[in-house]
């Protein structure tokens, strides 16, 4: 019995002696597992225990703004809703992908069968429309469909619809800069992508802490131009009014600082609205004034002049034989538009003679005419750091012969864009310094901080400032009676400026095209204190072609508010004088006095009757008002009558007949023999 129970006690405590081994070595595995989970793998696994519930997020700044000079809103970013779905979710909660795609297409523009399609994928998120109305996303909403959602993006809005929109560019969906000063500071106006840790919930759903939604609420840079919404407004509703009036393919005008470079305005036509670009044909989206070249005919005598007076290969006061309007050169005859024998360097700007002009060119040399070109600009980008921009053609002197000097001098052989134009332009109003013209004024952070200005840079001195000034002072001739641009004359101040009318090139057979034409005026106001540089083109006019009659009235126009707006006072004198002579436009045979008064922005209807064409459609674009053609010989019939008050803008129906005139049509003043004769003459360049 005794030896029984030792056995019994024995196996009792080898029983425990192994448990409690075992316990032993389950505790070490268990100790060493810890020590290998806490201690060796411990990084590991803290990485995978927060990849439940953080998730790295790369989030996109909102996209800065665009201002005018003044502070005016030309782009902003604006809130929107967009719509989108969740087809794991919709399956879990058995939503039909069919029945779904047509409830969501009842409200939003899409194709049903293709929704149906990508809500029946296995995606965690699929975009239904982005950027919806706020009807849209209520209707959405009231919906309450499991699975689709609706979030905020933000949406590149532009309040001023066509204005400026040449200039700005747009961004497409993503807010990315496409065109224009959007895709030139994309950088500055998009910002830095941010990458921010977003926490989820035990449902998945993400959420933030504070400090990463101050992360989230960043914005880019906002982008200050030099334009004025007010005078950039100006500028395209006249380059409008003249577009339609002479019935032209299109134009643009470039209003520019003489003293800094700075663009106050940049006007293109025809136009779109860059909220909708995808509306508009892309040539209408393109910005003429920066991209386009075009040979510039007559606007760029000024600057042959100026080379050569200020290589003095000319006097002031010299006397150049024209010819009487014919001569030879290198073996090809060159014309004037009338004949003229000798002429002054005044003379010749002021009528536009081309054999004029190639004879002082020729005494200056091809090389330093060259050479001069060059240095007002032409053949090389401005700089101004548009996309696209042009640098224009200007061939080599070494390849010219002696028609080639000829024709450059007064503006064939060679391209040029508009800016340059007014940059050159602006040279002569300065003194001779070549600004490099600007768009941008300064950048600024979210909070209106200066992070970059802009300040105004010469790029060279063109001539002498007293050779500036002298060519200056020739060009005032241009605007005065008996100059080719009567029309660009502004009551109250004294205008410098040029006429260009250039035949277009026909890239198909070889030489000009004869029936389309390029109209332009370049010049300054005041001549005497210049404070802004207009210059204007209109690409193939039907109606007229000559620079002086068809971007001569656009350029009065602009520059007429544009001064007041910038508070210069008109010279009292100019403008008593200009009352007593009346405009230098063709006046009406008649003109009836309303009854009414005329408020600003309305125009009594002038009588036209017995009016040839020409000098008709002068008449009434001198008043901001349209006219609608039919018929040929002389105006027979007016619709409104002479003296309705109307709109500016508004349109007069013309009837000509060559034979039935209106019996009641104004007759020719006493002593003249016909209506021409009534009326003075002017010369028109070539």
């Amino acid at each position: 019995m005794k030896a029984r129970s030792n056995r019994r006690h024995r196996w009792f405590r080898a029983r425990i002696a192994i448990l409690g081994f075992g316990l032993l070595c389950v505790a070490t595995l268990v100790l060493v597992r810890a020590f290998q989970l806490q201690v060796v793998g411990g990084d590991r696994l803290r990485e995978m225990a927060e990849g439940q519930h953080l998730r790295e997020l790369r989030v996109s700044p909102r996209r800065g703004a665009i201002y005018d000079r003044h502070g005016a809103e030309l782009a902003v970013s604006v809130d929107v809703d967009s719509v989108y779905a969740n087809p794991r979710r919709l399956r879990a909660m058995d939503q039909d992908p069919a029945r779904t795609a047509r409830r969501l297409a009842a409200v939003l523009d899409v194709d049903a069968k293709q929704l149906a399609t990508r809500l029946a994928t296995d995606r965690y998120f699929v975009w239904i429309a982005r950027r919806v109305t706020p009807h849209e996303a209520t209707r959405i909403a009231e919906l309450d469909i499991p699975g689709i959602g609706l979030t905020t993006e933000a949406r590149r809005y532009y309040p001023n619809r066509h204005l400026t929109a040449h200039l700005l560019g747009f961004a497409d969906i993503d807010g990315r800069g496409i065109e224009g000063v959007e895709l030139a500071f994309e950088n500055e106006l998009r910002g830095s992508d941010r990458r921010v840790e977003s926490i989820r919930d035990r449902r998945g759903q993400v959420v933030f802490s504070d400090e990463m939604m101050d992360d989230l609420s960043s914005e880019g840079q906002n982008v200050v131009l030099t334009i004025d919404k007010a005078i950039q407004h100006i500028a395209e509703r006249e380059l409008a009014l003249g577009v339609r009036t002479f019935e032209a393919r299109g134009g643009s005008v470039v209003v520019m600082d003489p003293s800094t470079g700075e663009i106050l305005a940049l006007a293109n036509y025809p136009p779109f609205n860059p909220n909708e670009p995808s509306r508009h044909p892309i040539a209408h989206r393109r910005n003429r004034a920066v991209v386009d070249r075009f040979e510039p005919g007559s606007t760029v005598k000024p600057f042959t002049m100026a080379a050569a007076l200020a290589a003095g290969a000319v006097r002031p006061d010299q006397s150049i034989n024209c010819e009487n309007g014919v001569t030879r050169i290198g073996g090809r005859r060159l014309h004037d538009a009338h004949p003229y024998e000798w002429l002054t360097p005044t003379q010749i700007l002021a009528y536009s003679s081309n054999i004029g002009t190639a004879k002082i060119a020729l005494e200056l040399g091809k090389r330093d005419l060259y050479r001069s070109f060059r240095r007002f600009g032409f053949g090389e980008s401005t700089g101004l750091g548009v996309p696209g921009e042009a640098a224009g053609i200007l061939r080599h002197y070494r390849g010219w012969y002696e028609i080639d000097v000829a024709a450059v001098s007064f503006g064939q052989g060679m391209s040029v864009t508009n800016v340059q134009l007014a940059t050159a332009m602006s040279a002569i109003a300065n003194g001779g310094r070549l600004m490099r013209p600007t768009l941008v004024r300064r950048i600024t952070d979210a909070q209106g901080a200066t992070l970059e200005e802009t300040k105004p840079q010469v790029r060279r001195q063109v001539v002498p400032r007293r050779v500036a000034k002298l060519v200056g002072e020739m060009l005032t001739a241009v605007t005065e009676p008996g100059g080719t641009a009567m029309e660009a004359a502004v009551d109250g101040y004294l205008v410098a400026g040029k006429t260009g009318t250039a035949q277009k090139a026909d890239y198909i057979h070889g030489g000009y095209a004869k029936d389309k034409w390029l109209a332009s005026f370049i010049g300054f106001a005041p001549a005497d204190k210049p404070s802004v540089a207009i210059s204007v083109v209109i690409d193939e006019p039907v109606i007229a072609h000559y620079g002086g009659t068809v971007a001569g009235p656009v350029f009065r126009r602009i520059a007429e508010v544009t001064l007041r707006h910038m508070g210069i006072a008109p010279d009292r004198g100019r403008a008593v004088l200009a009352e007593m002579k009346g405009k230098p436009e063709v006046e009406p045979a008649a003109k009836a006095v309303p009854a009414g008064k005329i408020d600003e922005g309305q125009s009594s209807v002038p009588d036209v009757r017995r009016l040839p064409l020409r000098r008709a459609v002068v008449t009434l674009h001198a008043e901001s008002l349209v006219p609608e053609v039919s018929g040929s010989g002389l105006v027979a019939r007016q619709d409104p009558p002479p003296g309705t008050v109307v709109s500016h803008g508004s349109t007069v129906r013309l009837q000509l007949d060559r034979l039935r005139l209106d019996q009641n049509a104004a007759v020719p003043p006493k002593g003249s023999t016909s209506l021409a004769a009534a009326v003075p003459r002017r010369p028109h360049e070539p």
